[in-house]
Parts: structure tokens; C-alpha cells; sequence
């Protein structure tokens, strides 16, 4: 399919939009006879659903290649986006792309790692199967009754892959803050991990005449506090020690400090911020730091149980795309809107760093050149933007948003500017039917929104 995007990268001109593409596939699948619906149901354990239509072209040797992309990749973002252990395919083609799907996601398959982690997730195998209409789930949502409680005397947190910040909180007041730089990714043992936590609590602790509560929010994800899957244990490969030291760490936090204690993924309490200091819903938070975290608030103000790991969503449908280092797959959203995202662009843009140089320390770098003009560094953050301002129309079409809470490392400075900039021109030009608000937290939140966030989390 032939994309004409109004806007192209200098550095990554082979950049295609998942958006762009999807757009051009749906107008295709419109004006082709024989074009028929299809329905992607999402199934949770929980009993709760999602359901999501599009369309395929009719099957032929020239359509069968093309509605495969479409299918899989909206598949791909659905299970990163809503998630769900068995996905049920209604509609004319469902039996041969579940045939297809099923050869994909197979432990031998392309798409062996995204399987392998809803597994991981739920506890169950994934499974696909072709219904009828009838037979899709019946779509429902857990609202997540956390947040917005203010009062007593609490300390919220938040776990990142370069630092952990803790804070102590009075009536919603912050009264005390810290930020300590640690280094969790390939820690095997996790008791790395715990320490440097129970040194964020208890210095906040300090700063409080009481604890009544404790909330925090931390990269992956976490289902009842339990840790299911989270990058910052990703040094922990050994499964015994997973399941014995890792997954119950912050049930076993909550037993010493003997106060209520909720842990979100880091998107949702960023997502909460957003929604908390703007008084707004329908908010999609989106932190370009380490990795790519994301959260929402529904159009009704609640937290949900979906997964929003943007990182692992495909944004990119170029054929030889960067792979991410983690799932192997092509074109995923943490290999444009991350630190790791910035390595990638780097080269691409003539600014060549020692290898030995961390990721954060690149940004650095890449940040004083844009503060000293450097039209190299200029190139590194309108490539950033452009993707950025494609790939939120992609994300329109699966989050009902109305507004873009932009934060994380990668968008301070002047840097951030160019990107937020450039996706608002890439929305206005390709998507002018959408009007999403796109958004920097005030200096304050930035400082204290997502600890005053985090430790609202618990009621008391």
C-alpha cells in the first residue's frame, strides 16, 4: 500500500505510520465490494471484556498479505493496550487469520514473547478461536476504585528504571521529597530491589509524625499488589526466585508497615495526576523516560484494568523496522519514545557517542547540544515528534481521549518543545477530525503530582 505522509523525518525518512497505513487499509476496505466487518474480543479471567471492530478486504492472493498486517498488528496492540487470554475472532475471515495468528503466537513463533507474557500475566495460556457474532464477550470494564484520597498523613512513591522518588504527604500537601538514582534493570537479586525501597519509605517516614498510608507506583505490572510482569525485575530470570522474593515484595512491604499499601503501574498514577491537577477525564498519560509508560482515566473519571503498556505497541509498519531488544518485534512504540528511542536516532543523526555511554547519559548529551544549537539534535527531536504526532492518532483510535498528558525525560527542555510542537502539526495536517488536547504538567506536578497521585492511592 502506497502511504504519502505530509510529514518525514530527515533522520528516519522510512518511518511509516501505523496510523497513516491503517487509515489508507479502512478507506480501501470501504471502497472495495466483498470488503467484510471483523470483531477482536479480548476475554480477562476477571470476566472482564473488550470488543473492537474493523474491516478486511476480501480474500484474494493480493488482499490476503495486507488484511494479515492489519489484523495481526491490531491484534499485537490490543494485547499490550486492553489485554486478555483468549481472543475470539468474529466475522467472514476469522477462521483462516485465528489459523494464522495461532502459527504466530505459537512458542516457536514470531510473536512467541507476547504470548509467553500474557501467560506470565494471567496465569493462563493464550488462546485464539473464530466465533460467531453471538458468541464475542460481552464487553465490561473494572473500574479500579484507587485515588484521589487526601487525607492523613501519607507517603506516595514511584520506581523508575534510572531513579526512585518517594515523598511524604500531609492532608495532600507534600512536606518532604527525594529522588535517589539506582540502577534496578539487571539486578539478579532482588533484595537490590527491596532494600532500596525500604530506604525510600523510611526516609519519607522520617519527615511524617505518622504513617496511614502508603502508595507508589512502579514500571510493569501489578495485578492486587502482586508483581506479575515488571521491567524493573527483569535481571531476575531465575523463576523460583521470581516467584519466591519477587512477586508477593510489596504484599510483604504492606505487612511491616501495617497501613493500607496500593501499587499501580506507573502510566495509570501518571494518567491520575494528569486527571487530578487538570480536573479533567478522558486523559491518557504517556512518560517518555526509560521505556515508554502510559496510564488512563476514562471519560468517567476511573482507572481500569486495562494493561496500557505503550511500549510494546506497534507504531512503525516499515517491513525492516528497529527491533525492540526485549520482544524482538519491529516497530514498537519504546524505539521511538524513549531513552531508547534517543540511542537509536543518534547515529542516525551524525552525533556519534562512546558505546560505552548508559542510555540517560546519552540524553544528556543529546540535551546540551540542543541547548547549544546543535542542528544535528534539532533533526533527533523532530523525528521524535513526527512519530509521536502520528502514532497518538493510532492510539485515538483504540483510547476514547480527549487529553495528552506528556511528561517523562526525554520531552524536558527545549527538546520537549520541538516534539510536542511537531506531533501537533503531524495532527492538524493528517487528522484534522480529532481534537485532543496535548499537555505538559506545570512545574509543581512535575516536582509532586505523580507522589501526590501515588500515595492517594490507598483510602484509609
Amino acid at each position: 500500500m502506497k502511504l504519502s505522509p505530509r510529514h518525514i523525518a530527515a533522520i528516519d525518512p522510512g518511518f511509516v505510520p501505523a496510523s497513516l497505513w491503517t487509515k489508507e487499509f479502512l478507506k480501501l476496505c470501504r471502497q472495495t465490494p466483498g470488503s467484510t466487518p471483523l470483531a477482536i474480543g479480548l476475554s480477562r479471567p476477571d470476566g472482564t471484556a473488550s470488543v473492537f471492530r474493523t474491516l478486511v478486504l476480501p480474500s484474494s492472493p493480493s488482499n490476503d498479505a495486507d488484511n494479515l498486517l492489519h489484523v495481526e498488528r491490531t491484534v499485537k496492540f490490543l494485547l499490550w493496550a486492553r489485554s486478555g487470554h483468549i481472543v475470539s475472532l468474529a466475522g467472514a475471515l476469522a477462521a483462516p487469520l485465528v489459523q494464522a495468528l495461532q502459527g504466530m503466537y505459537a512458542p516457536s513463533g514470531v510473536r512467541a514473547f507476547d504470548a509467553q507474557f500474557t501467560q506470565k500475566l494471567f496465569e493462563l495460556p493464550l488462546v485464539f478461536q473464530a466465533v460467531s457474532e453471538s458468541q464475542l464477550p460481552v464487553e465490561s470494564t473494572s473500574h479500579l476504585p484507587l485515588g484521589r484520597n487526601l487525607g492523613g498523613c501519607r507517603i506516595g512513591f514511584d520506581l523508575g528504571g534510572s531513579d526512585r522518588k518517594c515523598a511524604a504527604v500531609i492532608d495532600g500537601q507534600v512536606v518532604f521529597s527525594e529522588e535517589v538514582k539506582w540502577d534496578p534493570y539487571f539486578q539478579p537479586d532482588p533484595n537490590y530491589h527491596l532494600e532500596g525501597i525500604r530506604h525510600s519509605l523510611q526516609i519519607a517516614a522520617a519527615h511524617l509524625p505518622r504513617v496511614d498510608a502508603i502508595g507508589g507506583s512502579a514500571a510493569g505490572v501489578y495485578i492486587n499488589n502482586k508483581v506479575r510482569v515488571a521491567s524493573l525485575f527483569r535481571g531476575v530470570t531465575n523463576p523460583a526466585i521470581f516467584e519466591a522474593k519477587v512477586k508477593g515484595m510489596f504484599l510483604d512491604l504492606a505487612k511491616e508497615w501495617k497501613v493500607p499499601f496500593e501499587v499501580l503501574n506507573d502510566g495509570d498514577v501518571t494518567a491520575l495526576a494528569a486527571s487530578m491537577s487538570l480536573n479533567r477525564n478522558a486523559v491518557l498519560g504517556i512518560a517518555m523516560g526509560t521505556s515508554v509508560a502510559a496510564g488512563f482515566v476514562d471519560p468517567k473519571g476511573n482507572l481500569t484494568n486495562w494493561l496500557s503498556e505503550l511500549a510494546f505497541v506497534p507504531v512503525d509498519y516499515r517491513a525492516h523496522g528497529p527491533a525492540d531488544e526485549w520482544s524482538g518485534d519491529l516497530g514498537c512504540g519504546v524505539q521511538y519514545f524513549s531513552q531508547q528511542g534517543v540511542g537509536r536516532l543518534l547515529p542516525l543523526a551524525g552525533i556519534h557517542l562512546p558505546a560505552t555511554m548508559r542510555l540517560p547519559e546519552q540524553l544528556e548529551e543529546l540535551q546540551k547540544l540542543m541547548l547549544a544549537g546543535d542542528t544535528r539534535a534539532l533533526q533527533v527531536y523532530e523525528a521524535i515528534g513526527i512519530a509521536f504526532g502520528y502514532a497518538i492518532a493510532h492510539f485515538a483510535s483504540f483510547y476514547d481521549i480527549q487529553c495528552l498528558l506528556i511528561m517523562g525525560r526525554v520531552t524536558s527542555g527545549k527538546g520537549g518543545d520541538v516534539i510536542i510542537e511537531r506531533a501537533r502539526s503531524v495532527l492538524a495536517d493528517e487528522f484534522p477530525e480529532l481534537r485532543i488536547d496535548l499537555v505538559v504538567p506545570s512545574e509543581k506536578d512535575k516536582r509532586h503530582g505523580q507522589a501526590v497521585a501515588a500515595a492517594s492511592l490507598p483510602s484509609l
